[in-house]
């Protein structure tokens, strides 16, 4: 067993892995490498075969998504660490060390990313995750470095090592045992805000979520939904509702709920008028998946294990800071988190 495995779960990501995974080979020496395909119906599986054969490879027999696609590779995984890393990620020299010593100095570190730029703007942080992410106390996430679609130009700001709400998705350290232990991804979350979930789980269970600046990778983004598509829109306002029903705490739970469907509305209306008749209607339909599944949302929240309180969720709304108010940095919010 190695003790660090990097693990990419590939869906039609044939371009990517020709691309990317040279570079992840020859960065992560004592790591085991590992692709999981999702059932991709591109030459990915033939790729590996032949140009990258010391890769072990896992085959899945169907899509299963992001979430549940990790759940079902990693099962199959023998190591004290995963990194999680999309097909679409440039690593560096030493991009691993650091996050690992930092999470073998502090057994409560459960999860932990790098810095995440943009691949084709390398100066700017990336939407998935740049330096590290937050929640707003209904649901909506943000990082230092973005908020909404505002992408700060990385100039030094957030090279530090702290403690966050949220690490990406897109290049997740987790130490194993506490990922099995809080059950690891909600496979009913299919793509999209899943990582949130898992980590506000970890925070829920008494573990610790950081960033690191130690580390930085470049990500390209939207290698398999387009940012515009309404399947995406679809996913990201179901589990955004399903995000906030399962982990929020009792207190002012069902205002808070409220309060987001209002919002939820209005977007949904703004997608109208600005012509995205498809993209409102898929707000439509997540609402009306979420509750014709309510009662398996609600089995899920009682099941939670409980040991922390709800630190790094911000008490204000992102929303009206930045539509509102104009907030376009992390360091302009009036709180600090």
């Amino acid at each position: 067993m190695k003790k660090v495995a990097v693990v990419i779960l590939n869906y039609n990501g044939e371009k990517f892995l020709k691309q990317f995974l040279p570079s992840v080979i020859s960065h992560s020496p004592l790591a085991e490498i590992i692709v999981a395909d999702n059932a991709s119906t591109d030459q990915s599986i033939q790729l590996l075969k032949t140009m990258f054969p010391a890769v072990r490879l896992i085959e899945l027999t169907e899509n299963h998504g992001y979430a549940q696609g990790y759940n079902e590779a990693l099962a199959l995984v023998d190591s004290e660490y995963y990194i999680l890393l999309n097909s679409d990620v440039e690593v560096c020299d030493n991009w691993i060390e650091p996050i690992i010593t930092l999470m073998d100095s502090d057994d409560s570190i459960a999860a932990c990313q790098p810095k995440l730029l943009d691949f084709n703007k390398k100066d700017t942080f990336e939407y998935a995750g740049a330096a590290g992410g937050f929640i707003d106390f209904l649901g909506y996430p943000f990082c230092r470095g973005r908020i909404f679609n505002n992408l700060e130009t990385d100039q030094g700001q957030y090279n530090d090592t702290r403690e966050v709400f949220w690490a990406t998705g897109a290049c997740m350290f987790v130490r194993a045992a506490t990922f099995h232990e809080v059950g690891g991804f909600d496979g009913d979350f299919f793509a999209h805000m899943e990582e949130i979930d898992l980590c506000w789980r970890i925070h829920l269970a008494g573990y610790k979520v950081y960033y690191s600046a130690e580390s930085t990778v470049y990500h390209v983004g939207g290698g398999t939904l387009h940012k515009s598509n309404p399947r995406k829109t679809y996913l990201n306002f179901r589990n955004g509702l399903a995000l906030l029903y399962k982990n929020h705490p009792p207190q002012h739970l069902w205002l808070n709920i409220f309060m987001r469907l209002v919002l939820d509305g209005i977007a949904g209306a703004k997608f109208l008028i600005d012509g995205g008749w498809q993209d409102c209607l898929a707000v439509i339909k997540a609402h009306f998946n979420f509750y014709a599944n309510f009662v398996s949302w609600h089995q899920k929240r009682k099941a939670l294990i409980r040991k922390n309180g709800y630190k790094f969720i911000h008490p204000n709304s992102i929303v009206k800071a930045h539509f509102l108010n104009g907030i376009k940095k992390f360091s302009d919010l009036p709180k600090s988190l």
